[in-house]
């Protein structure tokens, strides 16, 4: 669908007028304006808000949320109207023709370079018909602007890589980034959602191992709906995919342990079921469950170590899965952390906390009953690194529960949230 998009500008007698009144500089006059110069778009049929701002990368940020629902009167969850455009958090300023800073009076490089790569993005992805280099048009999402502690400025700290050809063992040190070469595509997320641009530095050196339940011959626990097969394995892997991609979009050294070759992020209801997950490096998962968890955990263990002694010594595992009780019985998203760590008893906290608070805020008063605990399961005994928690979505048989797994935004809130409590947990 095309999108139609119009730039409210302010009237050029009105602009004089203020110039020869309080003399401003054009720069200055140019900095004043564009800040409350929304960009203006139509939803396309049953988009709500997350929908309709995912689409513009604008999602993971909370502020870009507040602002939208603030400004077009709306809630989180509303449905648009296609038919009427919606004040989107991008402000749009005119591009001077020389640089993104001196167009918009900022000093920081880093993030003129986030800018100038949402905009490129936006082009990419067709939703906006020119380069701002050509219409002059420059898109400056809200969330640099406004939100704050949205990035870490700092460049992240450079790795050196020895020899021509990274080995094996090589590329492990790099997590997802060494599969790519270094870009900014990541193949593993699918053709529409490989393209990851940086936003910023706020997680780097710091080192993410993440599991998604089950996988290859075994498709975990499984449910029906609507006449159709859900198995635990294709909804933890999606949310997982999901959360993965926000902390490499943040900077982090990220490893999705079991990996299927061509599923990606996908946004049906129903996820198909297939076997072909390997293990990181293309191992083939084993029948027996005690291999298949060791075959994971000797992985991360060997890892975990290099880093070490590379001096990163910030490192966590994330296993999530979706549990299955009686059909009848409706549960909250609950964590286990590995016991006697202090570290990922903290963790674990942090994220019951951040889903309790999103919980009470869109349920109200029918509350948030979700657990945190420790508990001796073989991921959390068995491996090395700093901090390790296990997560449950859902009851995969429990038809409310099943709207968590089923509908792509709530997967996508479930790994934003994930993502949200990770960064608190980090400062």
């Amino acid at each position: 669908m095309t999108f139609f998009w119009k730039i409210m500008r302010i009237p050029i007698n009105l602009l004089i007028t203020t110039f020869l009144l309080i003399q401003l500089t054009p720069s200055s006059a140019q900095k004043s304006d564009w800040k409350e110069n929304y960009l203006t778009a139509a939803p396309k049929p049953g988009d709500n808000t997350l929908d309709f701002l995912s689409r513009y990368l604008l999602a993971d940020f909370d502020c870009n949320i507040d602002l939208f629902c603030r400004i077009n009167k709306v809630s989180t969850d509303s449905k648009l109207n296609v038919e009427d455009l919606y004040k989107l958090p991008i402000c749009v300023a005119t591009y001077n023709g020389k640089t993104i800073r001196s167009t918009l009076g900022i000093k920081d490089w880093q993030q003129a370079v986030r800018i100038k790569s949402f905009n490129e993005a936006a082009h990419k992805d067709g939703l906006r018909p020119e380069d701002f280099i050509e219409d002059k048009s420059l898109w400056v999402p809200f969330h640099e602007i406004e939100c704050p502690d949205v990035a870490d400025k700092t460049p992240p700290k450079q790795i050196v890589r020895k020899g021509n050809t990274p080995s094996a063992k090589i590329t492990s040190f790099y997590g997802e980034d060494g599969l790519n070469s270094g870009s900014r595509i990541y193949p593993i997320f699918g053709t529409k959602y490989q393209k990851t641009p940086l936003i910023d530095n706020r997680l780097k050196d710091k080192v993410f191992y993440l599991i998604s339940g089950h996988g290859g011959p075994d498709v975990g626990a499984q449910g029906k709906r609507a006449g159709n097969v859900l198995c635990e394995d294709e909804y933890a892997y999606d949310v997982t995919l999901r959360l993965l991609r926000l902390l490499l979009s943040h900077g982090a050294t990220a490893y999705m342990i079991v990996r299927d070759p061509d599923d990606g992020i996908r946004d049906e209801a129903y996820l198909k079921s297939d076997t072909d997950e390997t293990v990181w490096e293309n191992m083939v998962i084993p029948y027996d469950q005690k291999e298949r968890l060791k075959q994971r955990t000797d992985f991360i263990n060997e890892v975990t170590q290099k880093h070490l002694k590379n001096g990163v010594t910030d490192q966590t595992i994330i296993e999530i899965h979706v549990d299955s009780r009686t059909h009848d019985k409706e549960i909250d998203v609950f964590f286990y952390y590995r016991p006697g760590s202090e570290e990922s008893q903290d963790l674990a906290n942090t994220l019951y906390k951040t889903f309790k608070q999103k919980y009470m805020s869109l349920r109200g008063s029918r509350g948030y009953e979700g657990t945190v605990r420790s508990r001796e399961l073989f991921t959390l005994k068995e491996t090395i690194a700093p901090k390790a928690v296990y997560i449950e979505l859902a009851n995969i048989k429990n038809d409310w529960d099943q709207q968590r797994l089923v509908i792509k935004n709530n997967r996508q809130a479930l790994a934003n949230w994930l993502y949200q409590g990770i960064v608190k947990n980090a400062k």
